[in-house]
């Protein structure tokens, strides 16, 4: 059993979801000017609802216990293929792109504030309180 348990490791998937996102959004307004460029996004719901259709693998110690699967899904990126923003094709939202931009950084911020705090505490906890 770790110290910490599960929860650093959630928010270190938390912040790789945000970093992927964040690449996704740096990517589309990178591209804002290409032409039949399609807009970029990875939706958390969309991954989560693909991973909990798929099992895990683990090991059975009894017959009567729940068989598990051995599917793993990898958050993806997905492409609004049938959108079209502008008229050369392009499917880049600006306004949409800042917006989302701005709500991922508040996002990974609070991660990044949580995971100090429990640095902090672990801190606290090795030094003794003092």
């Amino acid at each position: 059993m770790s110290i910490y348990g599960s929860t650093i490791s959630m928010l270190e998937q938390g912040l790789n979801f945000s970093s992927t996102k964040g690449k996704a959004i740096a990517q589309n307004i990178a591209n804002i000017d290409t032409p039949n460029y399609k807009a970029k996004n990875v939706n958390f719901k969309q991954t989560l609802q693909d991973v909990q259709q798929q099992s895990i693998s683990a090991y059975r110690t009894n017959n009567l216990h729940f068989a598990f699967g051995s599917k793993v899904s990898q958050p993806g990126v997905s492409s609004y293929a049938n959108f079209q923003y502008r008229q050369d094709g392009n499917g880049v939202d600006m306004d949409k792109e800042q917006a989302d931009l701005a709500a991922n950084q508040i996002y990974y911020n609070a991660l990044v504030d949580r995971l100090n705090g429990k640095f902090g505490t672990l801190q606290n906890v090795i030094k003794g309180g003092r």
